[in-house]
């Protein structure tokens, strides 16, 4: 019915002013509930969107509908992905508070700098430290992203691109970074590149996530230095056109940072696999073979420190030809990161031998009981008795019992030669 109605009403405009009332017609889904099901008052299903925003608020109910569909398909309203949505409103206001705590040493000068501050070209960028450069070309990129995606009216991607970008790329790594420029160090070069920065992706970010979150995007806008009276009215971001461009690749030398993230990522999964306290900070040994990589990591040393939980006073980056030999490090975990570059983390500062020790003996000992009673069970008349199916799983939990218990016990030992 509604193609009818706008044919009918470009056709009625067409006969009475020569001209079409409209040159844009955007007809989105029906919205539905979490089940796919139409709303209906007789089923009982009907979301009211006032006791929506009352519960969630208006901007995370508009993310989510705007997001929550891909063009020519309709909308499931689930009240999980409104709590994911609030979720992330509140992530939104989080970094902007940071943001704002960290401008807070600004001066009235480098406020007005920041708030008339232009797109910066890629030679510009390129005067940055690594991690800034980072994060500054990932901004560029989501401005080109976001720009092309609402041009081709698919509002869903430009929505879920700007949730990645904050999540993943500014909340999870350039804030935590920025941590380790500004706390303790306000006065310094770079605590002020690093201010400079944060207001800059930040802001641009607020802008283009204004049209689905309008209320929090005002209220965080007003608060950065801005040049305007209203976000509503300010100027569309723009990105170099090394980002806009068709093939041009955007900067190139930013993506060296992606060295730093692999091998935090690496001491992460390791700590997780050893299981090491949360906080505990752990010595290693990072060797690269490339002299460039190692120039790259030997800048992010305080933010590689920061992010793996690593020993900054002890923590080592070395050519291959200074690497420390085997006999020198011990018993120790190589992480290969790739590119040639690999990590060596110390067993002594990943594991707490007695605790480790004691922990995995009370496994060992109830392993020991377990399997004990399963062959029982299996030496016994349970056997011929049972369901083969039972039997056969029976057998199964107790073979994965002795091969867990086998396992605790060489781990044992590995620890008693340490």
């Amino acid at each position: 019915i509604l193609f009818f109605w706008v044919a009918r009403m470009m056709m009625m405009g067409i006969e009475m002013t020569g001209k079409p009332p409209f040159d844009t017609i955007y007809l989105h889904g029906l919205v539905r509930d979490e089940k796919g099901r139409k709303m209906s008052k007789t089923i009982g299903n009907v979301v009211d969107p006032l006791d929506v925003v009352a519960e969630y608020g208006a901007d995370p109910l508009r993310y989510t509908l705007v997001t929550g569909t891909t063009p020519g398909q309709d909308v499931n309203l689930s009240m999980d992905r409104l709590s994911a949505s609030r979720n992330f409103l509140n992530k939104v206001w989080q970094a902007g508070k940071f943001v704002l705590l960290c401008l807070e040493e600004c001066t009235a000068e480098e406020r007005a700098a920041m708030a008339s501050a232009p797109t910066m070209t890629v030679e510009e960028a390129a005067e940055l430290p690594l991690a800034e450069r980072w994060i500054v070309g990932r901004t560029h990129e989501l401005v080109a992203h976001v720009t092309k995606q609402l041009e081709k009216l698919d509002f869903g991607e430009a929505g879920r691109a700007l949730y990645e970008f904050l999540w993943n790329d500014f909340a999870d790594w350039y804030v935590e970074i920025a941590k380790t420029r500004t706390y303790g160090h306000p006065g310094t070069p770079d605590a002020a590149v690093a201010r400079r920065v944060l207001c800059y992706c930040y802001e641009r970010f607020v802008r283009m996530l204004h049209p689905v979150m309008p209320y929090v995007t005002e209220e965080m806008w007003q608060a950065l230095p801005h040049d305007g009276d209203s976000v509503m009215v300010a100027a569309w971001p723009e990105a170099p056109a090394e980002y806009t461009d068709e093939g041009a690749g955007g900067d190139a030398g930013a993506e060296r940072f992606a060295q730093v993230q692999a091998v935090v990522r690496a001491v992460r999964n390791a700590r997780a696999e050893y299981e090491v306290a949360p906080g505990k900070r752990i010595p290693a040994v990072v060797v690269a073979s490339n002299e460039a990589v190692l120039a790259d990591l030997d800048s992010e040393r305080a933010a590689l420190a920061f992010l793996a939980k690593l020993e900054v006073e002890t923590l080592q980056l070395v050519g291959t030809a200074d690497a420390p030999s085997a006999e020198e490090l011990g018993d120790c975990a190589r992480l290969v990161v790739g590119d040639g570059v690999e990590v060596v983390l110390p067993m002594s500062g990943l594991v707490d031998v007695a605790v480790e020790t004691e922990r995995l003996t009370r496994q060992a000992t109830k392993l020991e009981k377990t399997l004990a009673q399963l062959d029982g069970r299996l030496g016994s008349d349970f056997s011929k008795k049972a369901p083969a199916k039972v039997v056969e799983a029976t057998r199964a939990e107790a073979e994965e019992a002795r091969s867990s218990l086998e396992q605790v016990r060489a781990r044992l030992e590995e620890l008693a030669a340490m």
